[in-house]
């Protein structure tokens, strides 16, 4: 069963209620539930809307682990286009924290919020100004500057999209190829993963990545110390161990930011909502109901996508930590069984 708002749910009732488009858990390995809705099936993509924001962060990852970037680097550094701009002497670690002091408003109920502009040169909205840029590269440099770099947390998704445009200066190619190069192909993906591109060619790395259910799962068991990808590791341990790190300056950031919703989370670090650092548990999010829930204590994926009505809902977003939450605790019971039988 599953407790949520006040009322209890068998697994199958929670996956309607929550507007499942697709779902999969995955136990030390193994499939244990996998669930498709009509119109989803094994080999059909789904777009990831802010889940993306964690595969941005995973590229960057290695590439750091090559060599190829620095967390300390500014993006001045990488991207001379914004030498001069507001964000002058913002860092890669900031991008990734979400604490570079950008004026950007990501409030979806209000229609003439930045994010809602940004839309409209990314083509995922009909265009009502005749003045807007072409292309995300030639909006970025233009915003304005809200307070110092490294302050309060604050979610803004273009700061992902900047993130993937040093991305591809570090990498030497395109965001695409790069997610293809260093992580697709590398973690046993069935199927090629998509990239939204906007006019111009800049990639949305903040939202437009899209996969099959299978492989979210398998990017999210390379984040798994005891992985079946483990002895190959895509993703340094390193970096993963550091995504979950406690870490009481980013956890005081964090805590400032005051927003509904927030309250589950100790802190926002690498582009990962993280729960519990010792456990450790994070997750990555998305709007309209996407989710990739990392239980490392219990070795459980779950892996969701939902098609919620709306972009943001507290009641679904109660609803589907309650479900990972269950699906990770009978995990647990399964392993504890496993061992006395053993």
């Amino acid at each position: 069963a599953i407790d949520a708002n006040g009322s209890r749910y068998s697994a199958r009732q929670a996956m309607d209620e929550s507007y499942t488009d697709a779902l999969i858990v995955v136990h030390r390995g193994l499939v244990v539930v996998e669930h498709y809705a009509a119109e989803m099936a094994p080999d059909r993509t789904h777009l990831l809307n802010s889940v993306s924001k964690s595969v941005t962060s995973s590229l960057a990852g290695v590439l750091i682990g090559e060599g190829a970037l620095s967390p300390n680097d500014r993006a001045t550094v990488h991207v001379t286009e914004l030498v001069g701009t507001s964000f002058e002497g913002a860092t890669v670690q900031q991008l990734l924290d979400m604490r570079a002091g950008i004026q950007f408003s990501e409030d979806y109920a209000d229609l003439d919020a930045d994010v809602r502009v940004y839309e409209q040169i990314a083509g995922h909205r009909p265009r009502t100004r005749p003045d807007l840029v072409e292309s995300l590269y030639d909006y970025m440099p233009t915003l304005a500057r809200r307070g110092e770099h490294g302050g309060r947390f604050q979610y803004q998704s273009i700061l992902t999209d900047l993130l993937g445009w040093v991305l591809e200066r570090a990498g030497g190619a395109p965001f695409a190829q790069l997610v293809s190069s260093r992580l697709w192909s590398r973690i046993g993906a069935e199927y090629d993963a998509e990239v939204t591109v906007d006019p111009g060619g800049c990639a949305l790395a903040d939202g437009g990545v899209c996969t099959t259910l299978r492989d979210l799962a398998r990017f999210g068991l390379a984040h798994l110390a005891n992985g079946p990808v483990a002895p190959r590791r895509v993703i340094a341990a390193e970096w993963v161990r550091q995504c979950t790190e406690r870490n009481h300056e980013l956890s005081a950031a964090f805590v400032d930011d005051g927003s509904d919703g927030q309250t589950r989370f100790a802190m926002y670090h690498n582009n990962w909502w993280v729960v519990d650092p010792d456990g450790p548990i994070f997750v990555g999010l998305g709007i309209n109901g996407q989710m990739l829930y990392i239980d490392g204590a219990s070795d459980t994926i779950m892996a969701k996508f939902s098609s919620w009505p709306r972009a943001l809902d507290a009641d679904l977003g109660d609803l589907h930590f309650a479900m990972a939450r269950a699906f990770a605790a009978a995990a647990r019971r399964v392993s504890r069984a496993e061992q006395r039988t053993r």
